[in-house]
């Protein structure tokens, strides 16, 4: 069995920004022009109002306060209310392959590895743009890697998900290193006009090469201590969209169950306690304590949930740097938030250190992988 360092890590983060401020003003403007269209049946008590949001709202809620976008001029357009990407032909590149290949060209680059070093591409993501031909296949050619690639889905448990199943490979000989990425156009399957829902995500794509440690060369890279992955079914965070879809009437119309929809206080009630639980289970099997820890790299869905993770894995409130968050200028990037975290604050920590990467969402799904920064 061979031991596996994540040796590079990459990031593509689109150019536009949607601000909480632009958020609130496009969807007021929406809810002031239902609010109006359906004034008489809201008199009448048939119909609710569509309530405001505000900034203070946002930022309590969540901690967002900007997020990245693939396009703001749909989303932020009252009549419109989603991005708006332009179809592509099937001989073109597709988005998510777009985006993956300049995340992973950085993560190349930073495991010093070419796509002749590499076995086998995973594309883990809570989203894809299409059933087949997969995704990593498209990306396994447009990079030239020989070998294998597949697509995988864990919600937002993927990324971890991702680095267990690229890591079991790796261990029992099947492929040397390994291409992961998890390109995540999120702003496509939220509903912009749910005031509970509409400021929680924003685009982004993240990559990761694993590899053989005793091939490893690159210098800062990590190795991977243990991996652990959890599921239990749960209805709290659900998107009905799919292929059976037309089969059944009136199910091609605009329906709110074929977008991203949460109870939001059921599963911050229900996911904290099975987060904190694998987490410190993980680490008791390892024979590692919390206080072992330097670093928490945790799924970026929501601050509070975060601060509470972070104090009862580690018995405090934890210190500045110890639990970084980047949700509140990235959202919710599903199962790319926690690499971001890791990708932007891990070269800091000396070799020797010891850390926990942690993702956590719709299944219930959650994925612990413990990692320790390399001589």
């Amino acid at each position: 069995m061979h031991a596996v360092s994540i040796s590079g890590t990459g990031v593509f983060t689109p150019e536009q920004t949607i601000s909480n401020a632009e958020l609130v003003a496009a969807f007021n403007a929406y809810a002031d022009r239902q609010n109006a269209l359906h004034a008489d049946e809201i008199e009448r008590g048939e119909r609710e109002p569509i309530p405001q949001s505000d900034e203070g709202f946002i930022v309590k809620a969540s901690g967002i306060e900007s997020r990245y976008v693939l396009d703001k001029t749909g989303t932020l357009d009252p009549e419109i209310m989603h991005p708006v990407l332009p179809e592509r032909s099937d001989d073109e590149l597709s988005v998510m392959a777009e985006m993956a290949l300049k995340a992973a060209t950085v993560a190349l680059e930073k495991s010093g590895r070419t796509a002749a070093d590499i076995d086998a591409v995973i594309c883990a993501a809570s989203n894809h743009e299409r059933a087949y031909p997969a995704i990593a296949i498209e990306v396994q050619q447009a990079l030239g890697i020989n070998g294998f690639a597949f697509d995988m889905n864990v919600a937002c448990s993927s990324a971890t998900f991702g680095i267990q199943a690229a890591a079991d490979m790796i261990r029992s000989g099947s492929a040397r290193a390994i291409l992961m990425v998890n390109p995540e156009i999120c702003s496509a399957h939220l509903e912009w006009r749910d005031r509970d829902c509409h400021f929680i995500f924003g685009d982004v794509c993240t990559a990761v090469v694993l590899e053989r440690a005793d091939l490893a060369t690159a210098p800062g890279r990590f190795e991977i201590v243990s991996t652990r992955c959890l599921t239990q079914f749960s209805n709290n965070i659900r998107n009905n969209n799919g292929f059976l879809r037309r089969t059944r009437e009136g199910h091609m119309q605009d329906r709110r169950d074929m977008l991203f929809r949460q109870e939001g206080r059921k599963v911050f009630k229900q996911v904290v306690p099975i987060v904190i639980d694998l987490i410190l289970g993980h680490l008791a099997d390892e024979d590692l304590k919390p206080g072992d820890l330097e670093r928490l790299w945790l799924h970026q869905a929501n601050k509070g949930m975060n601060d509470m993770i972070g104090a009862r894995v580690l018995g405090r409130t934890p210190e500045k740097g110890e639990q970084p968050n980047i949700l509140q200028d990235y959202a919710n990037t599903s199962s790319a938030g926690s690499i971001i975290a890791f990708s932007k604050y891990s070269d800091d920590l000396e070799p020797g250190a010891l850390g926990v990467i942690c993702s956590f969402g719709a299944g219930y799904s959650a994925g612990s992988v413990i990692v320790r920064k390399a001589a």
